[in-house]
């Protein structure tokens, strides 16, 4: 994998100044565009287009996590993004130490968030936003492999690049390596993608969380956010896949994600 910059660890700079002096920054994510505190950067470099994340200013401690904490996600976004080299995950090139903290250095990707084209993906064909789904699900098939549990997943973590018909999935530094427990009540999140579990205070947070999650992902794409049959677009068996996927109760959902993806697969063109 090539490194934009190939022999940097770090650098005593803030990373807005860095990468004005390296290339040319031809976007920012900030406060004006979400509330996670981070700050993110689209960079061109050489040719070739970057998104590099931070954890934002050390002294912006108004979102819901201070400095400290936004860095630990960030941290934890490394060790997922080194687990797995799906191709729905932009690639991570490089990690370089800054004033701010780690700036994540990833592959550009191309698209639209489908939190705000949401219409659009709606009117893409069965085929086109079932096969968009199916890659989100065998990402989460990996990842739930490799010992991951969705945490915040929405439609905001998706882009999704409607000339070559390609999702890729981002944000998912709060994902948890192993089940855990609900220690928030109402947890972060968009309720049109969480399960039960999710609000309640001390609940288990486990695989059966993620393929709730899974199924509420076709319940958005494919529906109109409910569950009712003459909503959904998919097939009877899809839709009878995403339906188990979305009881209340834990123990009748799929237990793995490998089973709903397994599941979903077989029924695609049925």
């Amino acid at each position: 994998m090539i490194k934009p910059f190939p022999s940097l660890q770090r650098v005593e700079l803030d990373p807005a100044t860095f990468l004005s002096e390296r290339g040319e920054i031809f976007t920012v994510f900030d406060e004006r565009t979400q509330d996670s505190g981070n700050v993110s950067y689209g960079v061109e470099l050489d040719a070739r287009r970057y998104f590099v994340k931070t954890a934002g200013r050390p002294d912006d401690n108004t979102s819901y996590l201070d400095h400290t904490g936004r860095v630990s996600l960030l941290r934890n976004a490394v060790k997922l993004a080194e687990s797995s080299d799906h191709r729905a995950l932009p690639n991570l090139h490089q990690v370089v130490e800054s004033d701010w903290g780690p700036m994540l250095i990833y592959d550009w990707a191309e698209g639209e968030l489908i939190r705000s084209s949401i219409d659009r993906v709606r009117r893409l064909t069965v085929s086109e936003v079932g096969h968009l789904v199916t890659e989100v699900y065998e990402l989460h098939r990996e990842l739930a492999k490799l010992g991951w549990i969705a945490n915040d997943f929405y439609d905001g973590a998706m882009i999704y690049d409607f000339r070559s018909h390609r999702v890729h999935v981002i944000d998912l530094d709060s994902y948890n390596k192993g089940s855990f427990t609900n220690r928030m009540g109402r947890m972060f999140g968009s309720s049109r993608f969480m399960a039960p579990e999710e609000f309640e205070l001390g609940a288990t947070i486990d695989e059966r969380t993620t393929v709730f999650t899974m199924g509420r992902t076709a319940a958005v794409l494919m529906s109109d956010n409910s569950l009712e049959r003459i909503a959904f677009k998919g097939s009877d068996g899809q839709y009878e896949v995403m339906v188990r996927s979305c009881v209340e109760n834990p123990d009748d959902r799929f237990q793995t994600v490998a089973d709903m993806y397994v599941a979903w697969v077989g029924v695609q063109d049925h």
